[in-house]
């Protein structure tokens, strides 16, 4: 098994698991971290039109980052972040941040509008 579906494979079974929105979330990124070799990985909530961190795991290098989308519907609502030299592995990211969207929408401004996950 490659590290990538290794580590696609604990981020499967922690979204199974399911628990907090938050707990959820802090578990995915420690488990890019550790089990996809990134140094660090983290998600990066829109808030008021901007990006802020939110749970991240390792030691930031962002001279190596890969960033890909979090969409809900369409709309960028966080985005995933991980350093090192696993960042080539983009479609690692883009398979989880689909999976991961549901989740994030706990970090998102919906700017007052009502949402239905």
């Amino acid at each position: 098994m490659s590290t990538a579906s290794g580590a696609l494979e604990a981020v499967e079974q922690i979204l199974d698991k399911g628990g907090d929105a938050d707990d959820v979330l802090r578990r995915v990124v420690a488990a890019l971290h550790e089990r996809a070799g990134y140094a660090w990985a983290g998600l990066f909530f829109v808030e008021e039109g901007s990006l802020t961190l939110g749970p991240e795991a390792g030691t930031a290098d962002e001279s190596r980052r890969t960033r890909v989308p979090v969409l809900w519907q369409g709309v960028e609502i966080a985005e995933l972040a991980a350093d090192g030299p696993a960042s080539a592995e983009t479609a690692l990211l883009e398979r989880v941040a689909a999976l991961v969207a549901g989740h994030c929408l706990v970090g998102w401004d919906t700017g007052g509008e009502q949402w239905e996950p």
